[in-house]
């Protein structure tokens, strides 16, 4: 009897979790974002679109202000609530029909619906007379008479028409300056003058200093892309491709007399209380969130806020986020901390938020930024020992109850030690399957050493990551992947490819960098096939790196 009772629970309780599980699997949510909004006429955005649900965006309405150019998707897992959640990506190139700011309706996705996104389109620039062949560089800062120690935004713009095979571009440091690169780069198409030309577009951040005139050499690309019929005909169908910027040269302006100290130079300066408590207990602690958006610096020019309070009360600040973007070529960070604040007392309770000194660049005045201080009337605590935040005990009058802080009502003392019980049952449990994991893998590595006799090898077991970046990855996750196979990991495929022995291996990494730049269809698919063939048992690396006193080997432009 007991054995049926268990056959016919044990399918109950599963069909009453998937009861439960069900409902908050169908619930998909869905977002939509661009990788730029704002672009000029000729060129292309991306439009990403992100859904943990079922179903394929439907992009019928874009096509009356857009011409829809490439697709693609992917998919990853993770874990939100404690529950696995499978995300699919999908990303679309857009090209507008017209200049002015349009609004990409919201798209269907399943049952869901994507958010309104407004997209400004503005006129197309002329390109100039030089910049006609197969490839070329624009260099251009947002601000050619700086200040010493102001941030200057530096972009760079390769264009190209060939399929590139591989390519490198650089930006030498100029002397008298700090140069750093910010933010990832953006890929596109342009049209330029009836021509079809794939855009690299790749910022830096410049901070002069010293005062004078400062010299930027001129950026410089080298690759090697696919030629013409002739080429093909005559030759290995590949050919170089070279490209030089213009030079641009600073004229850097001293740090103002007038100016405060420390020296903060900026296009603006703003603060915000984002969180601000509605009510307050004494011994209670309450969060206060404050948001600073600079334009014109990163995050390690501007010192973290903090804040002043009265009345004996004290201050907990938690480490300060930051969001690093990059707007019309120009670095802007926003920052994001918040203070957990506990008033020692009852009474009004003042709240001073700092003031921060800047000079503005545009105005070429000293400015102050701050906030209206926030002033909050504190109640007294409920009673002497929740001013200290313990529990306070329970008493025979009490008939075996006790209140814990931030818990309404009473709890029964039983209660709370069964739980504390409970918890340490739970975490000696994960305890003793922790170890006993440890020793059985630790059995299981000892025994496959003494198997193979600790002798070297060439091969090695193939990876994991590499396995689901050819699964679910793009080709850019494929190449991280690979890279990251060598030890210590390649720093490109090129790199890698010196590594290995001369074979199938070393034909799929240059078949995965072509498809990678190539513009044929078929060949990502090919790429993905020739990889998983050639690392199907592992990577075969050479005895020695035969190119490590080689040259440097090029990078791809990122």
């Amino acid at each position: 009897m007991s054995t049926l009772s268990n056959a016919f629970h044990r399918p109950l309780a599963v069909l009453l979790l998937l009861a439960m599980l069900v409902p908050g699997l169908a619930r998909g949510e869905v977002r939509a974002w661009l990788d730029r909004d704002r672009i000029e006429l000729g060129e292309t955005v991306t439009l990403n679109v992100e859904t943990d649900g079922g179903g394929r965006p439907d992009y019928a309405p874009l096509e009356d202000d857009f011409r829809i150019e490439q697709r693609s998707s992917r998919q990853s897992f993770g874990q939100q609530g404690g529950q696995a959640v499978a995300r699919t990506l999908y990303a679309v190139a857009l090209q507008p029909d017209r200049e002015g700011r349009i609004t990409i309706p919201p798209l269907r996705v399943g049952s869901e619906r994507t958010a309104p996104i407004v997209l400004t389109v503005t006129a197309a620039r002329t390109a100039p007379v030089r910049a006609r062949g197969p490839a070329y560089i624009e260099a251009e800062v947002d601000d050619s008479t700086p200040y010493v120690q102001q941030a200057v935004g530096l972009r760079l713009r390769l264009y190209y028409s060939a399929q590139l095979v591989s390519g490198q571009l650089d930006q030498p440091k100029p002397d008298g300056a700090a140069l750093q690169r910010v933010g990832s780069d953006l890929q596109y198409t342009r049209e330029v003058d009836g021509r079809r030309f794939h855009v690299v577009e790749r910022n830096y951040l410049l901070v002069p200093e010293r005062s004078g005139r400062i010299e930027l050499p001129p950026a410089r690309f080298r690759g090697r892309g696919v030629g013409g019929w002739l080429d093909d005909l005559f030759g290995d169908g590949q050919r170089a491709l070279s490209a030089d910027g213009p030079a641009i040269a600073l004229d850097t302006k001293p740090v103002p007399d007038a100016a405060a100290r420390p020296w903060l130079p900026l296009h603006g300066l703003r603060l915000r209380w984002l969180e601000t408590p509605t009510a307050a207990r004494a011994g209670d602690a309450f969060t206060v969130e404050l948001e600073l958006v600079a334009d014109g610096a990163i995050a390690a020019q501007i010192e973290p806020p903090v804040l002043g309070v009265d009345q004996g009360a004290q201050v907990f600040p938690e480490p300060a986020q930051h969001d690093e973007t990059v707007e019309d070529g120009r670095p802007r960070v926003r920052m994001v901390r918040r203070f957990s604040i506990l008033p020692a007392r009852d009474g009004r309770v003042r709240i001073e938020a700092p003031r921060l000194q800047w000079w503005d660049v545009d105005a070429d005045r000293a400015r102050v930024a701050t906030l209206p201080p926030l002033e909050l009337d504190v109640a007294a605590s409920a009673s002497a020992s929740a001013v200290g935040g313990g529990v306070t005990t329970a008493s025979p009058r009490d008939g075996g109850w006790m209140r814990v802080p931030g818990v309404q009502g009473e709890v029964r003392t039983w209660a709370l030690a069964t739980v504390a019980f409970a918890l340490l049952w739970l975490l000696t449990l994960g305890w003793a399957l922790h170890w006993r994991q440890r020793a059985i893998s630790g059995g299981a590595d000892a025994g496959s050493r003494a198997a193979v006799g600790d002798a070297p090898s060439r091969r090695s077991a193939p990876s994991p990551a590499l396995r689901k970046a050819l699964d679910t990855g793009d080709l850019g996750d494929v190449a991280t992947a690979l890279c990251a196979l060598a030890s210590p990991p390649a720093e490109d495929l090129d790199a890698l490819s010196r590594k290995l022995a001369a074979g199938p291996q070393r034909d799929a990494v240059a078949g995965l960098q072509r498809a990678r730049w190539g513009q044929g269809e078929g060949m990502a698919a090919q790429a993905r096939a020739a990889v998983r063939e050639a690392f199907a048992r592992g990577p075969d690396w050479l005895a020695q790196d035969p190119g490590a006193d080689g040259p440097l080997p090029p990078l791809y432009p990122r």
